[in-house]
């Protein structure tokens, strides 16, 4: 990163001396951000060091190699992706997007599962994709079973820290901004700083079931008829084969078991030439869930192009299920729902073992 500010540097310095004076603050800016990425960097390593031995590694350098390679652009991409994931969901910043995400969510879930009918703690709860876990913490703080699932070291590793180190509001300070130079309104907007968490992740009521685990969906849940309810958010579009995400929530979900799922179908492997990518229309997938068995409840979206799914521009509403036992729905940017009307051949499986915690509260 400090090498991006310098090479700014060099090309501004470039510049004829006369444009140079139009803009006397530049360089200081430049020196903004350097003391923006150093900060950064010590909080990053306090939340790698904290997980030295999250999955039973061997401790870093002990092989006398424990030299700091430089970044791949991959790499990159994952770490600016999860500190905009601090904005989303721990901060005050984020507020505004969590509830625009969030909440919907969490209100079907509060309308098919209400605490009048349900033993809250005994409905089991699976959010695959639980990034930083915001969304899997909330639905635990209302007393429900969740657990939340994630496959990206960048996401655990901060989830961890979050999670279990972090106890007092609005600790920690992150500079989330400061690698894009482009299509900001102002210079200071770059280094504008988020303070997290906005809340004490340790809150959870007395008794709380909340867990995270790490790995592959597909890989790892394949116990059959498990959980009351999945609810996936900015997810589905993540899977090489869309059809396969299906037929895993096909499987562990329990007969009458809700599906709930929020966000858009722009597929992360579209473009990538070396990597299989199958991207279904709305159309397409709502045709394959009528086909597994799934009972369509609500469909909704709200987009800037009729004819296109805009990620940016969400709003759902949702419907009674018209059958007195829960039933399941997904509500995309697409928002729909499905219920499994499992037949008694369908519903027989090999049960293997759950997936156990990486770690719980």
């Amino acid at each position: 990163m400090h090498e991006r500010v310098n090479r700014t540097e060099r090309q501004f310095r470039s510049l004829p001396a006369n444009q140079q004076k139009l803009l006397p603050q530049f360089l200081l800016h430049l020196d903004k951000i350097r003391k923006c990425i150093d900060h950064n960097q010590e909080i990053l390593l306090t939340i790698v060091n904290d997980c030295i031995h999250m999955f039973e590694n061997k401790e870093y350098g002990e092989d006398g190699n424990g030299k700091i390679m430089p970044a791949s652009t991959f790499d990159m991409d994952k770490l600016k992706s999860t500190l905009k994931q601090f904005v989303r969901d721990w901060s005050e910043t984020g507020k505004a997007e969590r509830d625009a995400c969030y909440q919907p969510i969490i209100k079907e879930i509060l309308k098919n599962f209400p605490k009048e009918r349900w033993d809250p703690s005994k409905v089991n709860i699976l959010v695959p994709g639980a990034g930083l876990g915001r969304l899997a913490w909330e639905i635990a703080m209302l007393g429900y079973a969740c657990q939340g699932n994630e496959w990206s070291f960048f996401m655990l590793f901060s989830s961890n820290f979050v999670l279990n180190r972090c106890s007092e509001i609005n600790k920690y300070k992150l500079y989330p901004w400061i690698h894009q130079f482009s299509n900001n309104r102002r210079s200071a907007d770059q280094i504008r700083p988020i303070f997290f968490p906005d809340v004490d992740p340790h809150s959870l009521p007395p008794g709380s079931n909340f867990s995270m685990t790490a790995g592959d969906f597909q890989e790892i849940y394949s116990e059959c008829n498990t959980w009351d309810c999945i609810a996936t958010c900015f997810f589905i579009d993540t899977a090489h084969n869309v059809i396969d995400y299906i037929d895993t929530i096909w499987k562990i979900l329990k007969p009458g078991g809700i599906w709930i799922n929020l966000g858009p179908l722009l597929y992360h492997f579209e473009n990538l030439a070396n990597e299989l990518s199958i991207e279904l229309s709305y159309e397409d997938i709502k045709n394959v869930v009528l086909q597994y068995g799934f009972k369509v409840e609500v469909t909704q979206s709200s987009v800037l192009n009729s004819k296109v799914f805009i990620a940016d521009n969400i709003n759902c509403s949702f419907g009674n299920s018209s059958t007195q036992e829960p039933q399941s729905y997904c509500h995309d940017n697409i928002p729909s729902s499905f219920c499994p009307e499992k037949s008694e051949q369908q519903l027989r499986g090999s049960l293997q073992s759950p997936a156990m915690p990486l770690f719980s509260l």
